[in-house]
């Protein structure tokens, strides 16, 4: 039988998957010797069970009975004792830190009878009283699923009665008489009383606890932080220390740096008098943890020692919860903590200078992810001048976010739906809000300080925020906030926000490029551009070095092949042809439909050619000595040609004076209509059946090369035929090509050479994958269409129609279009990849959807034995980042 309950005496933190985060790490601090209150930890496989089955697995009871036996013999105390009651917290732990989505009761074990104990041991009724009050308020939300206002209503009352609105200010009556009114909230709304039996709320709190795993913004947490879905939460039954018991006592978070910026320092919150939900909640607004040391400071020496034993042991910026007790420090939590994009650059540089870490490693601690957050635009300083400032808040997560000021959740949810801006405003947030953080481009609270649930959310989706903006009064509500001044912002009002400065403004400040782009572009060298911009370049050349899959665009033009080449580009994987067809182009195309037999044909095609050759020595001059794939044009011509229905109505309102070219148009539109366009004419298929269009761009690209070359230049073409799907398509325009290109070698006297192979986007292409490698000097795996033709299904339609259902159900972990099916559309890739090198050893392999600039597609094609990836330009750094990571990681 498993054994399902460690104390945390008995785990490290190696062991996250069994104990989950939070009793791994008490178990390690425990070891460490660090004041950790004693415990014990129900492990992840016992809550897979219960989620499985609905029940407990045999002999978890007995396990937490001997557990808990040991915890009061320790302690010398039981729980729930009416004289001198143990009181213990139950909360939750997944190896993946989930702030705030699961569930949390403190002070398991008062009753009627235990409160009047703890108030004669603590010699403090009030705090017992308020103690208890906690309990039935967390208990009667989290467990029996009651809404939380109930509660909070009921306090502002008691404050209201009393004449102030400090919660310090209510005494142990009024505590006493909100624990009577809290009682009725429970029984009115469960239906049944509170319960008194100590072992009976501990049980329904792990219950809870374990249940919390599948809570809505549970689910929504893990899909957007891609969390796996079968992990499942750990419980930590820890012995109660409590903050609340006067002025000598309280409870803050700590960070052993900056988690905004990644500056060394003391960063934290402190709040006296309080339990630690209050600090996380944003309820009440704290102090910086520099005023714990004339506050305590015996207490703020010994948590600096403790910051940086931790720091040292983990070799990583710490996160820290703690209590004082009547001046007594406990730790009651520490993880790796999360931090913003820039934070994590700067860091990653800090600790391998101070040598606790190496180049490698140092790259392992960022991602494509946050380096694609650092490349977000920001306000232009130069404008700032002119904005109307509102306010200034705590600038607790960096960037800069425009929008229309909403105030809930179900506001931003529904206007970014809508594809409308959006500034989430609110007192404070809570975990019910995170579908509105998400939606969301930016969070602004008037409560709470940089570890509030707003702030540390909001750092970990990279979610501009500012928060504890004390001078607004957000009335949710109304639908508005009130600056000073008495400025008024209502809902649908532009506000924009500063998570860098903590300033607010009104109406929209213009933004600019971030330093981070500049530096990419050029524009602006590492030496110069500051301690975030050297932490890249830093990171950014050692991931170039530790690469062994190479990084190139998908560009169309010239100015975006010199961009690409900007950002680090090694070639172009995707020029798409046919985006040179659009515009005043388009009548070109139409004539080469319309035309009237081989001589109209050959003249339409005539005239496209040099325009066609045009593009491609731009795009030859930009990437000179630098590898240029360039895809034939694809996609069925019905798409250049007007909309059917709208023709069609055209004609028919204009009747015996419909224009003859208007006819002419309708009539080829009805004849290329398809059904299923993107399964019918284009590809491979196009060019064999239009005599001419194939060979008009094979000698537009040579002729191009050819002028290249003759300029000095050094020129590398790859002619990539579309769709294949059986290797006699591609051997007949394969052998075509090879005449044009001779063709034009001989007439200019310059010979280019050029690879010809081909897009494996069809199932059949990969699984015939050698035979088709007989012919194809390289393979380009177009992962969009290949996704849509394994699964079935087109992107542009289903999307809207049946993902987010997909998503709820766990079919999809994250749309297959994002990130590559590993399963399935990988495992057609790692098929061609081994047969079409078995066939040809020195075959090219490359990826060109828009996967090749997703962090873990580009590990996937690492693992596969690809030569290269490739992406859009701005995504082109994150490529390369992640290029390296996929090496280091192996």
């Amino acid at each position: 039988m498993p054994k399902f309950v460690f104390d945390f005496t008995e785990g490290n933190k190696d062991l996250k998957d069994l104990l989950g985060g939070k009793g791994a790490n008490l178990a390690e601090m425990t070891n460490l010797g660090l004041p950790v209150p004693p415990g014990f930890t129900i492990t992840t496989e016992a809550c897979r069970h219960y989620l499985e089955h609905g029940s407990f697995p045999e002999g978890l009871g007995a396990e937490v009975n001997a557990h808990l036996a040991a915890l009061e013999e320790r302690m010398g105390k039981r729980l729930g004792d009416p004289g001198d009651p143990l009181l213990v917290s139950v909360r939750s732990g997944a190896k993946f830190s989930m702030p705030g989505m699961m569930e949390t009761v403190l002070n398991i074990g008062l009753n009627d009878e235990s409160v009047h104990g703890l108030a004669a041991q603590s010699g403090d009724e009030r705090f017992a009283w308020d103690s208890y009050r906690r309990l039935i308020q967390m208990f009667g939300k989290t467990v029996l699923d009651i809404e939380g206002d109930l509660f909070e209503d009921a306090i502002e009352a008691a404050k209201e009665a009393k004449g102030t609105k400090d919660d310090g200010d209510l005494d142990a009556a009024d505590f006493r008489a909100l624990v009577d009114r809290f009682k009725g909230i429970v029984r009115d709304r469960a239906g049944r009383d509170f319960p008194t039996d100590p072992r009976e709320q501990m049980d329904l709190a792990i219950k809870a606890v374990f249940d919390s795993w599948n809570a809505d913004r549970a689910i929504l947490y893990r899909r957007q932080e891609r969390i796996p879905v079968d992990l499942g939460t750990a419980v930590n039954i820890c012995s109660m220390v409590f903050g609340n018991l006067g002025m000598d006592s309280g409870t803050g978070v700590a960070f052993t740096r900056d988690p905004a910026s990644g500056q060394q320092g003391i960063y934290g919150d402190y709040l006296q008098n309080a339990q630690g939900e209050d600090v996380v909640a944003g309820i009440r607004n704290t102090v910086p943890l520099t005023e714990l040391e004339r506050i305590d400071k015996a207490s703020y020496d010994r948590l600096l020692e403790i910051m940086e034993t931790l720091e040292n042991h983990y070799l990583d910026m710490c996160d820290i919860e703690f209590t004082i007790e009547r001046g007594k420090l406990w730790m009651l939590q520490t993880r790796v903590g999360k931090r913003t994009a820039a934070a994590a650059f700067r860091i990653a540089c800090q600790l391998l200078d101070q040598g606790l870490i190496d180049a490698d490693e140092a790259a392992s601690r960022v991602t494509g992810d946050q380096l694609a957050q650092l490349m977000f635009p920001r306000f232009d300083e130069a404008r700032l001048a002119d904005a109307r400032k509102l306010t200034k808040g705590m600038n607790a997560s960096p960037g800069a976010a425009v929008g229309k000021a909403v105030f809930t959740s179900e506001a931003a949810v529904a206007a970014a739906e809508n594809g409308e801006d959006v500034i989430l405003v609110r007192r404070e947030t809570n975990p019910d809000d995170l579908a509105g953080m998400y939606a969301a481009r930016g969070v602004l609270t008037s409560r709470g300080g940089k570890t509030s649930h707003a702030a540390v959310v909001a750092r970990g989706m990279g979610k501009t925020c500012v928060c504890g903006a004390e001078e607004l009064d957000v009335d949710v509500k109304a639908g508005r906030f009130t600056a000073p001044g008495g400025v008024v912002v209502n809902e649908g009002d532009v506000v924009s926000i500063d998570g860098s400065s903590g300033l607010v403004y009104l109406g929209e400040v213009p933004v600019e490029d971030s330093p981070v782009v500049q530096y990419f572009e050029g524009r602006l060298r590492a030496s110069e551009g500051g301690e975030l911009v050297q932490a890249v370049h830093r990171i950014m050349k050692h991931a170039d070095e530790r690469a062994a899959l190479k990084v190139r665009a998908n560009a169309d033009n010239a100015e975006d092949a010199a961009r690409a080449r900007r950002f680090g580009a090694q070639g172009i994987g995707l020029c798409r042809t046919e985006h040179m067809f659009l515009g005043d182009r388009r009548q070109l195309v139409e004539k080469l439909i319309l035309a009237d037999g081989d001589a109209e044909r050959q003249a339409a095609l005539d005239a496209l050619e040099p325009l066609q050759k045009s593009d491609f020595a731009g795009i030859f001059e930009a990437m000179d000595g630098l590898p240029v794939t360039i895809r034939l044009i694809d996609p069925p011509l019905h798409e250049f040609l007007p909309d059917l229905t709208e023709l069609s109505v055209k004609v028919a309102l204009a009747g015996d004076g419909a224009d003859p070219q208007d006819r002419r148009l309708l009539e080829a539109v009805r004849r290329l209509h398809e059904q299923n366009p993107m399964l019918g004419l284009r590809g491979v298929r196009l060019g064999l059946v239009i005599p001419g269009l194939f060979s008009m761009q094979v000698r537009a690209i040579a002729e191009a090369a050819a002028e290249r070359r003759r300029a000095g230049g050094d020129p590398r073409p790859e002619i990539m035929i579309p769709l294949v799907g059986a290797v006699q398509e591609l051997e007949a325009v394969r052998d075509e090509a090879r005449e044009i290109l001779a063709e034009v070698a001989e007439a200019t006297g310059v010979d280019v050479p050029a690879l010809v192979g081909t897009m494996i986007e069809l199932p059949r292409a990969a699984l015939t994958a050698g035979q088709i490698a007989e012919a194809a000097e390289f393979f380009s795996f177009g992962t969009n269409d290949l996704t849509q033709t394994t699964w079935g299904f087109s992107r542009d339609d289903v999307e809207a129609a049946f993902f987010s259902r997909y998503l709820e159900l766990g079919i999809f972990g994250v749309s297959p279009f994002e990130t590559l099916d590993r399963e399935g559309v990988g495992r057609l890739v790692r098929i061609a990849v081994e047969e079409g090198r078995k066939t040809r050893p020195d075959l090219k392999l490359g990826i060109c959807g828009e996967h090749g600039g997703d962090p873990d597609s580009v590990h996937f094609c690492h693992e596969a034995g690809l030569d290269y990836v490739s992406c859009s330009p701005f995504r082109i750094p994150v490529a390369r980042l992640e290029a390296g990571r996929a090496a280091i990681a192996g």
